[in-house]
């Protein structure tokens, strides 16, 4: 099931605007002017799919349609009247099939759990109109304190957050939980440089949050799915290499298979070996190597090779996906980090591995952090990794401005760096993006957001 069309009226109370999606190379580009909407098309998909409803609340439209290509759509209208009844955010799901009645759902104030949440909900909301003034709240789901002191905007936040996870423990319907799932959707937004990693007092028993650079963060996330890997390999490894003599011994013997295919498998084997030492993912051990001279094969090491061969393709194949994966994301920055002579590489203990070539007086490190290097190559490492290593397959992922921070060169490869991408991650695109160097003459994936007729 994918997204076919997105249809937006009154959006920020101006524009009407309708998206089809190009479902034969699965990359969609939104341009436009500023102001006109791609940034919010995002966020609205976003936080529908993702049941973030406070997003959905505080971004100003009328309705919001989304058609499937099974000829299904979900609808979101929102209540625009006056009214008070309407201030209180009145909000409908309308979801459409063939042959079938409309389901509805509505998110109303109602849902929320208790009078005295609600109560705090409103509280906050009225310092929306104050913003300047530092206020004091309580949090009656836990009579403490819930923002003491703060600034206005600090309050903005708490509030969002305490509405939108009170919307979140509404009992959804089973066809819209369904429906998410099978749509998996993830935001790349354009701050994407800092991470806000949430951490829990000892103290207090509060979960608060720190900020962490990004790279950094991700580096040390790359390196924990390299060693997770390498442990899956060793228990496959003590696994086989246990019953490794009992199945030479049971082992048929193959006439189809040739003293040349065998010698032709092992030195596949070894070249997958040596690839995967050369992306980090295996150790580099002289020994490892298994030199088989034609005169070493006879019929009874045949069949012992013939079982060592298979044991080692099980064992190698845990690395199949994450190898391919970096492999991609070595060869695309690589390119890009040569003009300022710097390379990456990758390690189990470390994750990201940045060297540099150039002699500098003032260093005699060749290693830099990953916090070293510009903004540019950051976020350009950010956001292929996000792509490679945080997206499920068959996930439609929304690109927010991935031309910031790079040079003009960097934007004219992104697009084809990206078509290798979402054919090895298995991806859907949608972005927006001011750029015509990222757009080169792929106009026929560009959709162009318009303004009111004059």
């Amino acid at each position: 099931m994918r997204i076919k069309q997105i249809y937006v009226s009154g959006l920020f109370g101006i524009f009407d605007h309708v998206i089809p999606l190009n479902m034969d190379e699965r990359i969609t580009i939104i341009h436009g002017p500023n102001g006109f909407g791609k940034t919010a098309i995002l966020r609205i998909l976003n936080s529908f799919f993702n049941s973030q409803y406070a997003e959905l609340r505080a971004i100003p439209f009328k309705h919001f349609r989304v058609a499937f290509d099974d000829s299904s759509s979900i609808e979101i209208i929102k209540n625009t009247d006056n009214s008070e009844e309407a201030q209180n955010n009145n909000i409908a799901f309308k979801f459409c099939q063939p042959y079938s009645e409309p389901a509805y759902f509505y998110l109303k104030p109602k849902n929320i759990r208790s009078n005295k949440e609600f109560a705090s909900i409103y509280f906050l909301d009225s310092i929306l109109k104050e913003r300047n003034t530092p206020q004091k709240s309580l949090d009656f789901r836990t009579e403490e304190t819930l923002i003491s002191e703060k600034t206005s905007e600090e309050a903005v936040e708490n509030f969002d957050n305490l509405w939108s996870s009170s919307w979140r423990l509404q009992k959804e319907p089973e066809w819209l939980e369904k429906l998410k799932k099978n749509i998996p959707i993830r935001l790349i937004e354009s701050q994407r440089l800092l991470n806000l990693i949430p951490k829990r007092s000892s103290i207090s028993d509060l979960e608060t949050s720190s900020i962490l650079s990004t790279v950094s963060a991700y580096s040390d996330e790359l390196a924990k799915l390299m060693q997770d890997k390498f442990k899956e390999y060793g228990t496959i490894s003590q696994s086989l290499d246990r019953t490794f003599p009992i199945r030479v011994v049971k082992q048929q013997s193959s006439a189809d298979l040739t003293d040349e295919q065998l010698r032709d498998q092992l030195n596949e084997l070894e070249a997958t070996r040596s690839h995967l030492m050369e992306v980090g993912l295996l150790d580099k051990d002289e020994d490892a190597e298994f030199q088989i001279q034609p005169q070493d094969i006879d019929e009874s090491t045949k069949n012992a090779l013939s079982v060592y061969v298979q044991d080692v393709e099980k064992k190698l194949s845990v690395f199949a996906e994450i190898a391919s994966k970096i492999d991609l994301l070595r060869k695309i920055i690589n390119n890009k980090f040569a003009y300022s002579y710097k390379e990456i590489n990758f390690s189990k203990e470390k994750g990201f591995v940045v060297t540099t070539s150039y002699d500098s007086s003032l260093s005699n490190s060749k290693t830099l952090l990953p916090t070293d290097l510009s903004s540019g190559e950051q976020h350009e490492l950010v956001l292929l990794y996000e792509l490679l290593f945080k997206v499920q397959p068959n996930s439609l992922v929304l690109i927010d401005e991935p031309e910031l921070s790079l040079h003009v060169a960097w934007q004219v490869q992104f697009l084809k760096d990206l078509q290798d991408i979402t054919q090895l991650a298995d991806l859907n695109i949608l972005m927006a993006t001011h750029s015509p160097d990222i757009i080169q003459d792929r106009w026929d994936l560009t959709v162009e957001l318009k303004g009111l007729q004059k």
